[in-house]
Parts: structure tokens; sequence; C-alpha cells
């Protein structure tokens, strides 16, 4: 047997089945729709409101990352929220972080990238290494 054939013969079943069960046909058919027009009704009565984008202010993760990051979560949970970026989410800015290491590194690493006349000094390079050195050294 072809698959035309297969896909007929299960048609015309389907057929005579909902010819004989129309109680059963229309509810098939009548309960979507009066699902779907529920929804309408929801939808119309109560129409969306346009809420601002909410943006939250950043946090540092520390070394042990794991019980301070749950302290946060806990403490700030009414956690105030703003329309306009925070200080620290604009790219290449670490705004909120200005004395940790890793803004410091980011700094001397951007001042060595860019390359000016003034910072051609191989001293440069030590404190970086350092600095790389001292950050793996505290987080291993």
């Amino acid at each position: 047997m072809t698959f035309w054939t297969q896909l007929a013969l299960l048609l015309w079943k389907n057929f005579t089945y909902r010819k004989r069960q129309t109680f059963q046909l229309l509810i098939e058919v009548a309960w979507p729709l009066f699902i779907f027009f529920i929804l309408i009704s929801v939808r119309l009565s109560y129409p969306p409101y346009e809420q601002h984008e909410c943006k939250y202010q950043t946090q540092q993760l520390h070394p042990e990352w794991l019980l301070p990051w749950i302290q946060g979560i806990i403490c700030n949970a009414n956690n105030p929220c703003f329309r306009y970026p925070t200080p620290g989410e604009s790219p290449g800015i670490v705004g909120n972080f200005n004395a940790s290491i890793v803004s410091r590194l980011f700094s001397d690493a951007k001042r060595l990238l860019l390359y000016s006349q003034q910072d051609t000094s191989i001293k440069d390079v030590q404190k970086v290494l350092g600095k790389l050195r001292k950050l793996g050294n505290s987080s291993g």
C-alpha cells in the first residue's frame, strides 16, 4: 500500500468517525474557541501598560564568591530599579570597582596596549605581570 492510499484511507476513517460522533466533534471544536475567547476578553479588559527598562546596579564578585554572592542576593532583595544604565555598565568603564585589583589591572593593560609615547618603559610591563601573579596567587 502506498503512502497516498494509506493517507486517503485514514482521512476517510476519520471523516466517518467524526460524522457519527457529532457531539464530540462540537466539543472538540468549541473548547479551544471558548478558551481563546476568554483570553481575548481578559486581554481587552486589562490592556498592557508600558513599563520602562529596568537596570540594576552591578555588584562585585569576591574571590570567595559563593557566600558573599548569596548574602548579596538576600540582603539586596529590595534592589532599586534604574531607568538608565548604572555606572560600570558602559563598555570599557569599570565604574563600581575602582579600588579592585581587576580594575587596576585593566587600566594598566589599557595604558600599555594604547602605546602612548610616555608609556614605553618596561616597568609598566613588570607592574602588570606582578599584578597578574598576585591575582593568580590570591585566587589559588
